[in-house]
């Protein structure tokens, strides 16, 4: 499976590392790249592992307790949408 990601996930997942490493540390952030990594290489190999949501067959992926990845499967690809921290209020979440 291709991983293709979007804008919008780009700029979540650099502004998730900025902030550890602003307000955490160097191993904090480190620590959920590596995170990012795992759950992205499960998806390559089973896209269905995560369940789907209630929103247009969009999947959501628990990176830690603060973060969600939701995504979405298409042909051969899978389309990285936004990684959510889940303490935001979730009426302000875009897919």
């Amino acid at each position: 499976m291709k991983i293709i990601w979007s804008e919008d996930a780009l700029l979540d997942y650099h502004q998730n590392i900025d902030y550890l490493l602003k307000d955490w540390s160097e191993s904090v952030a480190l620590q959920f790249v590596e995170d990012v990594e795992v759950v992205i290489e499960l998806i390559q190999i089973n896209p269905e592992l995560y369940p789907l949501t209630d929103y247009r067959d969009i999947r959501k992926a628990l990176i830690r307790k603060q973060i969600t990845l939701f995504y979405k499967i298409a042909n051969e690809s899978v389309f990285l949408i936004r990684f959510w921290n889940n303490y935001q209020d979730p009426s302000r979440l875009k897919l």
